[in-house]
């Protein structure tokens, strides 16, 4: 495993959701999924009742997760994208635990789970850090 992969691993880890995209009827779309970490690959969960999986499943798709609204992301701030083909999967019951309660609704109806897997074949970090400015020297 590179190292973009252990720091996108890392990074996931700290935040609970994220946005899966792929296209659908030849239009791009993205979508907010629960995420967890296993081994090398990342699992999703979305409410089956919006039907994404459907244009997931088999597809490569892009997942991304990010910090930046966190206002307490005093290390900087970080993206995490990883781009890879996605399948439906049962989770085991351990898995289950991680994702932890699901949402009672999405939209107003019943949150119905479905379960993905991306393997990532590319996992890029970008970072955002504070520090001094540059001082800018004019000539004349």
């Amino acid at each position: 495993m590179s190292t973009d992969e252990q720091l996108a691993f890392e990074l996931l880890r700290r935040t609970d959701y994220g946005r899966v995209a792929t296209s659908m009827r030849a239009l791009p779309f993205l979508a907010a999924a629960r995420h967890i970490v296993v081994g090398e690959k990342i699992l999703l969960r979305m409410h089956k009742g919006y039907g994404y999986h459907q244009a997931c499943v088999g597809s490569v798709v892009a997942y991304g997760a990010d910090n930046l609204n966190a206002a307490s992301a005093r290390d900087g701030q970080w993206t995490v994208q990883c781009i890879g083909v996605c399948e439906a999967v049962e989770p085991t019951n351990a898995e289950l635990e991680l994702f932890g309660p699901t949402p009672h609704f999405a939209d107003g109806e019943l949150f119905d789970p479905v379960y993905l897997r991306i393997e990532p074949q590319v996992a890029k970090v970008h970072t955002l850090t504070a520090g001094r400015a540059r001082s800018l020297q004019h000539t004349h």
